[in-house]
């Protein structure tokens, strides 16, 4: 029997994200959408400084859920606090058998696993910040890799790609 089974699960969705993209359009529809089916759902409604650690509440939150969603935007890899988040989301699907969804919202999902566009601006800046050899990054660019490669939503200005 998995580990998880014995968990307590105080929210059915962990809803991912990078607020400065997605936070005052396609979220908030999605989390009202949710809302109205009576899908308990954690979104994190603070917008967090640069620097700002993740706190133990958050990582709570997510091994407390059943299902991640994460919204893949154009800034989620600029965003330490983003790959902090999709660390743990991966860890504990690994682990504790957390369902995750991926969706692609106005960024391609080879943009997300193979690191191009502004994936790979990110990546370049965290390298630059942490050490191309680091350890953090390259266990971000693996989680990014990882979840990208799951099947997911893809969402453009004009329709969903599934």
């Amino acid at each position: 029997m998995a580990a998880s089974s014995n968990m307590k699960r105080n929210y059915h969705v962990f809803l991912s994200f990078r607020g400065t993209d997605v936070r005052h359009s396609f979220l908030s529809h999605l989390y009202a959408a949710l809302d109205q089916r009576g899908i308990h759902t954690f979104v994190d409604r603070k917008e967090l400084r640069k620097g700002e650690e993740i706190s133990p509440a958050l990582m709570r939150a997510i091994e407390q859920s059943r299902v991640a969603i994460i919204v893949f935007s154009e800034n989620y890899a600029s965003s330490p606090w983003c790959l902090e988040e999709l660390l743990k989301i991966m860890e504990c699907e690994e682990r504790n058998d957390l369902i995750v969804f991926p969706v692609f919202y106005k960024v391609e999902p080879r943009e997300v696993r193979k690191g191009r566009d502004s994936y790979k601006r990110a990546m370049a800046e965290h390298e630059s910040k942490f050490g191309k050899d680091s350890e953090k990054v390259k266990r971000w660019k693996k989680a990014l890799l990882d979840a990208g490669s799951l099947s997911g939503w893809h969402f453009n200005d004009r329709y969903v790609l599934m």
